[in-house]
C-alpha cells in the first residue's frame, strides 16, 4: 500500500476516536445532571493535565528506547479500554478518574503521530511541508466523521458516543503495528549527561529568547484552544430553551453545525505552506489569534435566526483560529530543533499548548463561568462569556505583535524536508 495512503489512513482514525465524543461530552454530562459547571471543568482538565506529562514523556521514550509506531499503538488500545468502561460511570468524581485515564493514553498520540509521520515522509525523500498538511486533512475529515456518526447515531447525549470511539481507538491500535518501524535514535553516548539520558535537552530551548516567547505564547493561546470544544454544542443546545429557537435545524443537529469548524479546517490546513512561505511563521501565529478574537465575538453575537451567519463563520474563522497554530507551530518546532531531540521538543510544544494552557482554560473558564456569568439557577450568559474570551484573544494578540520578534527567510521553512 502507498506510505502516503497508510499516513492517511492513520491520521483519519488519529482524529476519529477524539471526535466521537469531545464536542458532546459535556451534553451528555449536563443532560444527565452528572454534575456543576465546576466539576466538568474539572474533567475537561484532564484532557490539560495530560498533555502536561505524558508527550514530553512518550517523547523521550520514542527518541530513545521504544519504535514510536509500536508505543503509539499501545497507548491508543490502553486508550479504547478507557472508553469501553465510561458508560459503567454515573458519577462526576468517577468519570473524572475515567477520562484522566483515557487521555493519558490518548493526548501523547497527537504529537507521536506527527512525529511517525515525520520519520517516514522524511526516510522516503518527501517534502514533508508539501506532503504532510495534505495527510494531516485526512485527521480533520475524521474528527468531522466521527461528529457526524455521533449526532446522526442519536448519541450526542447518551453513552454510545464512547463506545464508537473505543472500537475506532482499539482497531487503530492494531493497525499502526503493520506500520514501517521508527526506531529511537540511540544517538547518545555513553558519556552523556543524565540530562541527554532522560532527553531533558528539549527544555534547553527555554534559553533562546525567540524559542522560550514561541512556547510562552503558545501556553496562553492554548488556554483558548479548547473553550469551544467545551461549551460550544452546550452553547448552541442552550437556545433549545428560548421559545423563538427550540425549534431551529441548529438545535437538533447542533453537533453538525459545529462540525463546520472541522470543515473549514480541511480548506485552511492545505493553504499553510502558501501562508508560511509568503508571510512567516510571526504573521501566520498573528492571524490565528486574530482569528480567534473572531471565532469567540462571533459566537457572542450569533443566534439560530437572523444571527446565523454569525454562527455559520465563526465556525468558518475556526478552521484559520486552529490550523494556524497547531500545524505551524509543530512545523516551526520541526524546523528549529535537533533532530536528537524532536520528538521531544515535539512534546514540550504539545505541553505548553494542550498542558500548561489548556488546563488553565478549563479549570479558570469555568470557575469565571460558575461565579459571573450563571443566572437563574444554572442559565449562562453566553453573549458576555464568549464576549470575554474574544477580548482575552485580543490582548494575546497584540502582545504577540509587540513581543515577538522574528524576521522572515521565505526559504527557512522549506529546510524542514532534509
Amino acid at each position: 500500500m502507498n506510505i502516503k495512503l497508510r499516513l492517511t489512513i492513520l491520521s483519519f482514525f488519529q482524529f476519529y476516536v477524539w471526535g466521537a465524543w469531545l464536542i458532546t461530552i459535556a451534553t451528555y454530562f449536563f443532560s444527565n445532571n452528572m454534575g456543576t459547571g465546576v466539576q466538568f471543568g474539572a474533567i475537561f482538565s484532564t484532557l490539560a493535565i495530560s498533555s502536561l506529562i505524558m508527550p514530553a514523556l512518550t517523547g523521550i521514550i520514542a527518541d530513545k528506547w521504544v519504535n514510536a509506531e509500536r508505543l503509539y499503538g499501545i497507548l491508543h488500545i490502553l486508550y479504547g479500554a478507557a472508553l469501553f468502561y465510561l458508560p459503567q460511570v454515573h458519577d462526576a468524581d468517577t468519570m473524572y478518574w475515567v477520562i484522566l485515564a483515557a487521555m493519558l493514553c490518548y493526548m501523547p498520540t497527537i504529537s507521536l503521530s506527527n512525529s511517525i509521520s515525520y520519520s517516514i515522509l522524511k526516510r522516503n525523500d518527501y517534502d514533508v511541508v508539501k506532503v504532510f498538511p495534505p495527510i494531516r486533512v485526512w485527521g480533520t475529515i475524521g474528527f468531522i466523521a466521527a461528529m457526524w456518526t455521533t449526532n446522526l447515531s442519536g448519541s450526542k447525549a447518551n453513552s454510545n458516543q464512547f463506545l464508537i470511539g473505543a472500537v475506532a481507538a482499539i482497531a487503530l491500535g492494531i493497525y499502526s503495528f503493520t506500520l514501517p518501524k521508527c526506531p529511537p535514535a540511540k544517538s547518545i553516548s555513553k558519556d552523556a549527561s543524565v540530562a541527554e539520558q532522560l532527553g531533558l535537552n528539549a527544555f534547553k530551548l527555554f534559553s533562546k529568547y525567540k524559542m522560550a516567547l514561541f512556547f510562552i505564547f503558545s501556553m496562553f493561546l492554548g488556554a483558548a484552544l479548547q473553550l469551544t470544544n467545551m461549551y460550544g454544542d452546550v452553547f448552541l443546545s442552550d437556545f433549545g430553551k428560548v421559545n423563538e429557537y427550540k425549534d431551529s435545524f441548529v438545535i437538533e443537529y447542533s453537533t453538525i453545525i459545529m462540525s463546520i469548524s472541522q470543515i473549514s479546517e480541511t480548506v485552511f490546513i492545505l493553504t499553510i505552506p502558501f501562508f508560511l512561505k509568503r508571510f512567516g511563521i510571526k504573521k501566520v501565529m498573528l492571524f490565528s489569534m486574530i482569528a480567534w478574537v473572531l471565532r469567540f465575538g462571533l459566537f457572542s453575537f450569533g443566534n439560530p435566526a437572523d444571527g446565523l451567519w454569525m454562527i455559520i463563520l465563526s465556525c468558518i474563522v475556526y478552521g484559520m483560529a486552529f490550523d494556524f497554530f497547531n500545524i505551524s507551530g509543530s512545523l516551526f518546532v520541526e524546523t528549529t530543533t535537533d533532530s536528537k531531540i524532536r520528538s521531544s521538543a515535539q512534546g514540550l510544544f504539545m505541553m505548553m499548548t494542550n498542558g500548561v494552557g489548556a488546563f488553565l482554560g478549563s479549570k479558570i473558564s469555568g470557575f469565571i463561568i460558575d461565579k459571573y456569568f450563571t443566572v437563574n439557577g444554572g442559565d449562562k450568559d453566553w453573549h458576555n462569556i464568549w464576549l470575554t474570551f474574544s477580548i482575552y484573544a485580543a490582548v494575546i494578540a497584540v502582545l504577540f505583535a509587540i513581543m515577538f520578534r522574528h524576521k522572515h527567510n521565505p526559504n527557512e521553512i522549506s529546510e524542514i524536508k532534509h
